[in-house]
């Protein structure tokens, strides 16, 4: 019960009237007046009658003390036994706290397998945090943590968590486990194509043993070839790669199973690199001047990606004018020093409208063909001679060219078109103007185009007679485009309209250097919004099925729903967290949902060493269950023990919720009324006498 003053009139009225009845009465009392005290009584009681006191009793309702049991559900709880103690913790606990008089109980799960992996890890505390929004933090009565310890984002404090009450971890695992991990110290993010990169690894067993014993490691790039590595085991260990294309590259490395494992899981690793070119080194050699010649030098000094070295044959060796050495201002062609000194350096070699001459010998031309075979990229665009004795394919250099000249010219218009092939070639696929298949095109004519004979590779365009008129050819390891005209020049010009020289070229270049969004056999993968994402480019319109295996080895078929340009696609889901591997029977491709190498993994060994600080400062215990027995539960009052042999509390907080107040007056009416009267006439009895 509280004491409560409500006054009848303001504090200010009743305050000023107590202050004139005590002048007055301080006045009769130096007067010696009788019967003051009479009256002394009198009027404080009709004060403290304005003054309103009553007492207030509250009508309370006892509310129910919350338990808060959170459940690890992260992948690591699914190694053995952890999922069985789990699931055993879980129904003791319900039981135990169900016979607990006033107690509520909340289930709360965190980190489940089917939400993905977490970049962050096992996120506990924030379901933790999020329940406790919901609760008042005075009927908190404790909060149980069935996990295998591998928690990561446990606050600093007690203090920052907001929560007076006790904090249990029942641990899950066994008593003493083992475990191999590979662990990425460094790795880069971004790489130059072509030029050597490191990622530097380390392979750990835990418990450390000693010895720097000697372990097996594989490597994977794009799911191709593997490689195969000696490293010391407990030594940092660098690992050169190379890039071999633009755009993302993943890395896998995989160490051999050690002595001991809880899980494989932590033995891979993946490293995503992004390939980046250098500058493009392009080799243009022009036969002669002409129309087109400056077209060409234009679209590539456009690109600010390239690097162009450009010669135009205007003095060959045969011609004789007289005229001084020393007045000439032109320099000679350094044959040596681009055709055997730094030819491979050149990332493209292309010929334009060149013949033979005399300028370069036929060693040098040989180099060309040995530099193709071994990686390198040639595009020649050919002219009128090509169909003469003085064509390029009379050289050694004709060893890799996919045509052979028929020695006829076609001199009239025709609009080049894009071949049934060439509608599934990524190089000329969906060009702007190309038109519908069997159409024509809307882009402006030719009017010459040299005949020739395909002995290998792909026309993707045709020309006069439906003969070929581009031709993409892969000789060795490298590859080889060729044009059957010198008249491209008329789009660069706008020429009727006018064509998409430019892109076309670029199409070609980068084919050329083979990049991945230009390969006409692909393979490609993606991962957005919780969608697995598959592409397959193809020449063939014939689609095998593919088959996708999920980080946790499942394995699926799915058939794909062709679409344009030798595309074919599908969607699936990906519920796991992890690398997907997708493979056509000849090609892979990897997709990663979440992180590749997520802290969930860093350490597999069940351990209270996170969650120890927190649960000492709140008074609670670790009970490892693989050693000791399901402890019972009790209610204990928050300054007494809040675990013990075999048992573990939680606070009784006896909190409750006020429903209602009852007053009653200390001052009826009428018993003020009656005394008031009373000493009043006391006083004027004392007064008369």
């Amino acid at each position: 019960m509280t004491l409560a003053w409500t006054p009848l009139f303001p504090w200010a009225a009743v305050g000023l009237l107590a202050a004139a009845t005590v002048l007055v009465l301080g006045f009769a009392l130096w007067r010696r007046a009788r019967g003051t005290w009479w009256r002394a009584l009198a009027l404080g009681t009709l004060i403290l009658a304005l003054a309103n006191p009553s007492l207030l009793r509250e009508e309370r309702e006892a509310l129910d003390d919350v338990v808060l049991v959170v459940v690890d559900e992260s992948p690591s709880q699914a190694i053995a036994p952890r999922g069985a103690q789990s699931d055993a913790a879980v129904a003791h606990l319900l039981e135990a706290l169900d016979r607990l008089p006033g107690t509520e109980t909340r289930l709360l799960r965190a980190g489940a397998a089917a939400a993905g992996i977490e970049e962050d890890g096992t996120r506990l505390f924030a379901a933790l945090r999020q329940a406790l929004s919901k609760v008042p933090r005075r009927r908190v009565a404790g909060v149980v943590f069935i996990s295998d310890g591998q928690v990561h984002d446990v606050p600093e404090s007690l203090e920052a968590l907001g929560l007076d009450a006790p904090l249990h971890l029942l641990l899950t695992g066994a008593a003493d486990e083992g475990d191999r991990r590979l662990i990425v110290n460094k790795a880069p993010s971004f790489g130059i194509v072509g030029r050597k990169l490191s990622v530097a690894v380390t392979v750990e067993d835990l418990p450390p043993r000693d010895g720097a014993r000697l372990v097996r490691i594989t490597l994977r790039r794009d799911g191709g070839d593997e490689r195969t590595l000696l490293v010391p085991r407990g030594v940092e260990q660098e690992i050169e790669f190379e890039l071999d294309h633009r755009g993302p590259s993943v890395l896998e490395i995989e160490v051999e199973a050690g002595p001991r494992e809880l899980s494989l899981a932590n033995n891979r690793v993946a490293v995503v690199v992004n390939g980046v070119r250098d500058r493009l080194r392009v080799l243009l050699v022009s036969g002669e001047p002409y129309a087109g010649e400056r077209a060409w030098r234009n679209i590539l000094k456009s690109d600010p990606s390239v690097d162009l070295v450009h010669f135009t044959i205007l003095r060959p060796p045969e011609k004789q004018d007289g005229t001084p050495i020393r007045e000439l201002s032109l320099i000679a062609f350094p044959t040596r020093e681009l055709f055997e000194v730094k030819l491979d350096e050149f990332d493209l070699v292309i010929f334009d409208r060149y013949r033979r001459r005399g300028v370069l010998p036929s060693i040098y031309l040989d180099n060309i063909a040995r530099y193709v075979r071994n990686g390198g990229a040639l595009l020649e665009a050919v002219g009128p001679t090509f169909a003469t004795p003085l064509s390029l394919y009379h050289t050694p250099l004709g060893r890799v060219l996919p045509v052979e000249p028929s020695g006829k010219i076609f001199e009239q218009g025709y609009r080049p078109q894009v071949t049934d092939l060439g509608r599934r070639h990524p190089v000329t696929a969906e060009l702007d103007g190309a038109g519908e298949p069997g159409g024509s095109p809307s882009w402006g004519r030719w009017f010459r185009q040299i005949d020739g004979d395909t002995k290998s590779g792909a026309v993707v365009m045709s020309g006069v007679e439906d003969r070929p008129l581009l031709i993409l050819d892969r000789v060795g390891e490298g590859r080889v485009a060729q044009f059957m005209s010198d008249h491209m020049w008329l789009w660069s010009r706008g020429f009727e309209g006018g064509g998409p020289q430019a892109e076309l070229l670029r199409r070609i270049a980068h084919w050329l250097m083979r990049e991945p969004d230009l390969e006409e056999e692909d393979l490609r993968a993606t991962i957005a919004g919780g969608r697995l994402e598959i592409l397959r480019r193809s020449l063939s319109p014939e689609h095998p099925e593919i088959t996708v295996t999920s980080p946790s080895g499942e394995t699926r078929k799915v058939v794909l729903e062709p679409g344009r340009g030798g595309r074919a696609s599908a969607t699936i889901a990906a519920a796991e967290g992890g690398l997907y591997r997708i493979s056509d029977g000849r090609r892979t491709a990897l997709a990663a949902a979440g992180p590749l190498n997520p802290r969930e993994f860093e350490d597999l060994r069940a351990s209270p060493a996170a969650l120890s600080p927190l649960i000492e400062a709140s008074g609670g215990t670790v009970v490892r269950l693989a050693t000791e027995k399901l402890p019972a539960l009790r209610k204990v009052s928050p300054r007494r023990d809040r675990f013990g042999r075999g048992w573990i509390g939680i606070t009784a907080n006896r909190a409750y919720v006020v429903t209602g107040v009852a007053q009653t007056p200390l001052l009826p009416a009428a018993a003020v009324l009656l005394l008031a009267l009373g000493a009043a006439l006391f006083a004027w009895y004392r007064e008369g006498r």
